[in-house]
């Protein structure tokens, strides 16, 4: 059973709210897959890479505490699933997820809401588990409801023929099958200080959270702006399936995060966890770092 999701009112801004970053591990992705057209010579001052052209990727992902009682998770990284089918991105530094937050004084039956911005495997695929022992596929976060963009489950059940490789059925089965699959139209304010807003390009309907705190609002950018490096519109990765539409979803979100004085999240950056941007004359640069480990 799936449960559509209509526009929400906009609500005040939540007057507490506490964040952390958790990384659930790395994987080397090609450099110039991750910077297209950009050459090497131009993105290697930015970004580093191994003797393979190799570089190290983060999945992040985080937890927001709000003052209403939620406890929200954005996205969980890659799993345990399907890492001998992707050996080729070399994991590294894997954490279980479950454990990490029970570490943190989380217990994954507390989580209520999971928002994924998108459906790709290094950012849903601890959603479910498997029992090896009887094959069953059982929903990490049991209590939780699951935030996804109509437009992505839809591409996630028909792929295109340049990401269908990048989904897994098993990843979210359980969740539709147990009715906690929630689908998103448009825009949505999920609770007081966290709104889903929508961003076509790398994927259609990948949905980045904005986390309203009294200091500032916290954009998790997902791959519309994963690393720090890419924080120039230009540089898209070969991996966006629209570099134009991912052009101008880019400039959208560093217009308003550079006025409204925004910090952006980098889903993937290994170094850089998060920045401020700043605007000058027509260039977007990333401005000051902002520790996020634990916000609030």
């Amino acid at each position: 059973m799936i449960k559509t999701i209509p526009l929400l009112p906009q609500r005040k801004n939540a007057e507490t709210m506490k964040l952390q970053i958790i990384d659930t591990g790395y994987f080397y992705a090609d450099g110039g897959a991750m910077f297209g057209a950009i050459p090497k010579s131009a993105w290697s001052r930015r970004y580093p890479s191994d003797e393979t052209n190799g570089c190290v990727l983060a999945m992040r992902s985080l937890v927001i505490k709000t003052d209403d009682g939620r406890i929200v998770l954005v996205d969980n990284g890659a799993g345990n699933k399907h890492l001998k089918q992707l050996s080729y991105y070399r994991f590294f530094n894997l954490v279980d997820l479950g454990t990490e937050l029970r570490n943190r004084g989380i217990q994954p039956e507390e989580i209520t809401d999971v928002v994924l911005t998108h459906l790709h495997f290094d950012h849903c695929g601890y959603t479910t588990q498997k029992d090896e022992s009887t094959g069953h596929l059982f929903l990490s976060f049991p209590n939780a409801n699951h935030w996804v963009s109509r437009k992505q489950w839809e591409n996630f059940l028909h792929p295109n023929a340049l990401e269908a490789d990048s989904y897994f059925i098993e990843n979210m089965q359980a969740t539709y099958d147990s009715g906690k699959l929630r689908l998103i139209e448009s825009d949505t304010n999920l609770c007081p200080g966290i709104d889903l807003r929508l961003f076509d390009g790398h994927t259609p309907g990948q949905i980045a959270p904005y986390i309203a705190t009294p200091e500032r609002t916290y954009v998790f950018a997902g791959d519309v702006i994963p690393l720090a490096a890419s924080v120039s519109p230009l540089w898209i990765s070969a991996y966006d399936t629209c570099p134009v539409v991912s052009y101008n979803e880019k400039v959208r979100m560093l217009e308003e995060a550079t006025l409204k004085k925004q910090a952006i999240i980098y889903c993937h950056d290994a170094y850089t966890q998060c920045t401020t941007v700043k605007k000058v004359q027509d260039f977007f640069k990333t401005d000051q770092k902002v520790s996020l480990f634990s916000i609030g």
